[in-house]
């Protein structure tokens, strides 16, 4: 009798266990889109919409032309607006017909006019921008800049003590941060609690991610797997020239027991994109660096 209770009570104890690691029943959703924010590794399971193929970078642009997009400076800042969305447009080219285009994606363009809608667009970013007059085959290009907070691709090794995941401005990662003395408002970071509520801690004041305290909310569960991925986005205010618009910026945290686990190509692309910062670059002539990569390794092996 003693020795059926003892069977009884360990299968009930490997059911709870079982059904606590592998539970996804209550799975966060983006309240943009609806859609899951949760990805295991080599989830082929998620229906997605074909794009449109993305215009190439052209390969002999024209800087500084007489038609190069002018918005009246190289950064522009998004704003509150209660009537609707928020729109920069170009200082010059009126009545000229032609096509405008940006790199990378993020920005919300409209190619006849080069309105710019700053509430729909990826901010924190600096984007390639061109006119083509029509009749014409130069792609008259300038740079602009998107204000706003953005976090750097990168790997962060727990057992060194990489703990601390930290924006930076304007896509400049020697901007001065506008949170740091918080005057008025101040910043405010994951206002709405939306990555908190996924087991994301962020300092709401300055948009420092505690990645050791991250990991031991169990953001990936309670037995990750390598490769297994978090989408997440943070909404913000800044105590800057935009006025404490809402801004927001999707990231995807991604989980690895090792770094040696990590894929030589993954690896590769961050530290492409490391060099592009220390280039004061910051700009992707491809597809769109968004969202930024945080990868947490357990140990440096």
């Amino acid at each position: 009798m003693k020795q059926n209770l003892y069977k009884g009570s360990l299968i009930l104890l490997v059911t709870f266990l079982c059904a606590t690691a592998c539970k996804k029943s209550v799975v966060p959703t983006n309240p943009d889109t609806g859609t899951n924010v949760i990805t295991p590794p080599h989830d082929t399971t998620q229906a997605t919409t074909p794009l449109p193929p993305p215009v190439p970078y052209p390969v002999s642009p024209v800087q500084g032309c007489n038609f190069a997009p002018n918005y009246g400076d190289s950064i522009v800042y998004p704003q509150p607006n209660t009537n609707g969305d928020y729109f920069v447009y170009p200082q010059n080219n009126q009545g000229i017909l032609g096509t405008y285009l940006s790199w990378p994606a993020g920005l919300v363009l409209d190619s006849k006019t080069g309105a710019i809608d700053l509430t729909k667009s990826e901010t924190g970013e600096r984007f390639d921008v061109a006119f083509v007059q029509n009749g014409t085959t130069d792609t008259c290009m300038s740079q602009l800049i998107v204000a706003g907070a953005a976090y750097m691709d990168s790997v962060y090794v727990l057992s060194l003590g990489d703990t601390i995941a930290k924006p930076y401005y304007n896509a400049n990662p020697n901007w001065p941060a506008p949170c740091l003395t918080n005057q008025g408002q101040g910043c405010d970071f994951d206002y709405n609690n939306f990555a908190k509520n996924q087991g994301v801690v962020i300092d709401q004041k300055t948009g420092f991610i505690d990645l050791k305290k991250t990991m031991k909310n169990s953001l990936f569960g309670l037995l990750p797997i390598n490769g297994t991925t978090i989408n997440t986005t943070v909404y913000y205010w800044l105590n800057d020239n935009s006025n404490y618009a809402n801004q927001k910026i999707g990231l995807q945290i991604v989980f690895y027991n090792h770094r040696s686990d990590i894929s030589g190509g993954l690896l590769g692309s961050i530290t492409s994109s490391l060099v592009n910062t220390l280039d004061n670059l910051l700009l992707s002539k491809g597809p769109s660096p968004r969202p930024p990569l945080i990868i947490i390794v357990r140990d440096n092996n």
